[in-house]
């Protein structure tokens, strides 16, 4: 483990290579899984706002599901998580021509019609985050899903940290990514 500011980054942080692919994948993490994504309560409100002006994208099931119980619920971890669709796919998902599953907010936000971007969580995956009275645990959460992430990560040599270095800032700032750097370099200099 390693402690950046108040964090503490498994090993795996900086050992694992990375890229989603989403041609291979097609985005199953997001209709697979125990639970929907992981909500702040801010990142709640901040899509419940949104929510007409994306209303349309979303597949008719979702929009029926949000009428019924909102565009979340609380998990068995106690978790405020994104709402599913029969216990599979996230509300906010849309699929494109290849089937490849996408998410209506990231699109939009993309495209300019919204100013609120895809949850933290999702932005983040597949580091998982784990807060703690003193600090925030930052964890690598392995999944089959993603064995064709890991061997396009490994095959161009790009670092899981360095793979999700946009939502790493956006959740803990430039100083703090820069600091993460620091540390990489000074455990490949180890390595050597």
């Amino acid at each position: 483990m390693i402690q950046i500011q108040q964090t503490l980054l498994s090993d795996e942080i900086f050992e694992e290579q990375f890229i989603c692919d989403l041609c291979k994948c097609k985005g199953q993490c997001c209709v697979d899984g125990e639970s929907g994504a992981p909500l702040t309560p801010e990142e709640y409100e901040q899509i419940n706002e949104i929510l007409p002006l994306i209303r349309e994208d979303l597949s008719p099931k979702a929009q029926e599901l949000i009428s019924e119980q909102g565009i979340a619920y609380t998990d068995y971890d106690g978790e405020l998580v994104t709402s599913i669709i029969n216990g599979e796919e996230c509300i906010f998902t849309w699929f494109d021509a290849d089937g490849v599953c996408k998410c209506a907010i990231d699109t939009a936000f993309r495209e300019g019609r919204i100013n609120v971007q895809k949850p933290i969580s999702c932005h983040l995956y597949p580091i998982r985050l784990t807060e703690y009275a003193d600090f925030t645990a930052v964890n690598y959460h392995r999944w089959s899903v993603c064995k064709p992430a890991v061997e396009l990560g490994r095959k161009e040599g790009l670092p899981l940290y360095r793979f999700l270095r946009e939502p790493l800032i956006r959740r803990f700032g430039e100083e703090w990514y820069e600091e993460v750097c620091e540390a990489a370099a000074l455990l490949q200099k180890k390595e050597k």
